[in-house]
């Protein structure tokens, strides 16, 4: 993070909750929508959606110098709300309690993730479950993951808070890296999700007693993989503003080199920005 604050020619999409533009900490953030309707403030500032959509857009875009993560202030934010406002779940409370993934249906995500590649993102951000079975395949949801392969945008997704091990459709696509939550010394949190798709193809990053933004201009703790996956999100936009003109395999091969040397495995290694960054600097 020290090294860049990010270039608003990387585009990030979030695919998420409906996000609080009046809280502060977005004065002068670059947000915007896939569609114009979409551009409104949170109509339940208390409910799920919003916490959620405005939390992280905190990690990913909040002022620095502040209390949320703000990997990548001056990359573009570019916001497509898919969780509705009418759901009343607990995400979570100042205690840390660990929240379940809102959830949306396979053919919504993948109009989404098709409609935030067509407006431009580059990377897209999903901490999302299914509300239909995780251990069904769904033709519409591969469809859109091979669509934004051949755009060449990058798909991170958080890997869920059931605890369990196995498959899982929303993960288990060659072109969507799968984030897992860590604690603090850097050990698997036993209500993420982990697997052979995750570990092999996915990362670890922080997802224990995260601060960001609030609705209503304040500021929380969370835990959860929703809260990891901005991190490996955030990450691949500082190295795809440090290095503009590199390729998208070359930002997937620096992320994930770990997972090439360890070959197979269930849980996935730990985000490692700084041997990225050093293969992309070997490349460019």
């Amino acid at each position: 993070m020290d090294i860049s604050t990010g270039i608003p020619e990387v585009i990030i999409g979030l695919i998420d909750g409906p996000i609080d533009f009046r809280h502060s900490a977005f004065q002068d953030s670059n947000i915007t929508t896939v569609k114009d309707s979409q551009y409104a403030a949170c109509r339940s500032a208390d409910g799920i959606a919003c916490m959620h959509g405005t939390f992280i857009a905190g990690m990913l875009c909040a002022r620095r110098g502040l209390v949320a993560p703000a990997i990548c202030p001056d990359c573009k934010l570019l916001l497509y709300p898919i969780f509705s406002e009418r759901e009343k779940e607990a995400l979570g409370n100042k205690n840390s309690t660990v929240p379940l993934l809102p959830s949306t249906t396979p053919k919504e995500l993948s109009n989404a993730i098709i409609e935030t590649v067509d407006a431009g993102a580059k990377i897209i951000n999903i901490s999302a479950g299914l509300s239909t079975s995780s251990l069904l395949a769904y033709k519409e949801l591969e469809d859109a993951y091979n669509y934004a392969m051949r755009k060449g945008v990058i798909v991170v997704a958080a890997a869920g808070n059931q605890g369990n091990i196995g498959y899982r459709s929303l993960l288990n696509y060659r072109w969507v890296i799968p984030v897992a939550a860590c604690d603090e010394q850097g050990r698997l949190t036993p209500m993420s999700n982990f697997g052979p798709s995750i570990g092999s193809r996915g990362l670890m990053a922080p997802g224990v007693n995260i601060t960001s933004t609030s609705p209503n201009g304040g500021y929380s703790k969370m835990v959860g993989t929703s809260f990891a996956a901005p991190f490996v999100t955030g990450a691949i936009a500082l190295l795809w503003s440090t290095f503009p003109k590199a390729i998208v395999e070359h930002i997937m091969h620096s992320i994930l080199m770990l997972n090439r040397i360890r070959g197979r495995a269930i849980v996935p290694p730990l985000l490692d920005g700084e041997s990225s960054l050093q293969l992309l600097r070997n490349h460019h």
